[in-house]
């Protein structure tokens, strides 16, 4: 594993992120395609709690040598309850931006950390913390192809009775 590619990464994708929806119509980014997927909105709200509570929560715990179990997460259920599509767009993405931020600081910060170090998931047994940072890459790339998703569908919506084929397959 090439921590300081995937931190590198973790580094250019909230700004990458900004420069992509900042200028995004706020309605826009409420919308909610008709397959019930998330909003824009959503999917930042989801990055804000994912990176604080899920991932950089759960990487300090592991390389603290923490015992114990893991706090609950509730990706899904936040989604409702915390009431993501209503908060607002532009600050939400600055919260993600922010705690985005403090993640690769502190990462940047660590001295000789054991990515082999271990914690037990309930639900997926032992997670090293290589696992984490890894996943924490490829969740940041799975929510961009979401994203990238709903500027497509947001195209096929605002064109009705025109078609997009001369974009190529989607």
């Amino acid at each position: 594993m090439n921590p300081d590619l995937l931190i590198g990464r973790l580094g250019v994708f909230a700004p990458c992120l900004r420069q992509l929806l900042e200028e995004l119509d706020p309605q826009d980014a409420r919308w909610r395609p008709p397959d019930g997927g998330w909003s824009m909105l959503e999917i930042v709200c989801h990055l804000v709690d994912e990176e604080r509570e899920d991932f950089r929560g759960r990487l300090e715990f592991v390389l603290g040598g923490s015992q114990g179990e893991l706090a609950p997460v509730d990706p899904l259920g936040w989604i409702e309850s915390r009431g993501y599509n209503e908060l607002d767009f532009s600050r939400s993405l600055e919260r993600f931006c922010l705690e985005r931020r403090r993640t690769v600081a502190w990462l940047r910060s660590l001295k000789r950390p054991d990515w082999k170090a271990t914690i037990e998931h309930p639900k997926l047994g032992p997670i090293s913390a290589g696992d984490l940072l890894a996943s924490l890459a490829a969740h940041d790339a799975l929510h961009m192809r979401q994203i990238s998703s709903r500027f497509h569908a947001l195209a096929l919506r605002d064109a009705p009775g025109f078609s997009v084929a001369y974009a190529g397959a989607w």
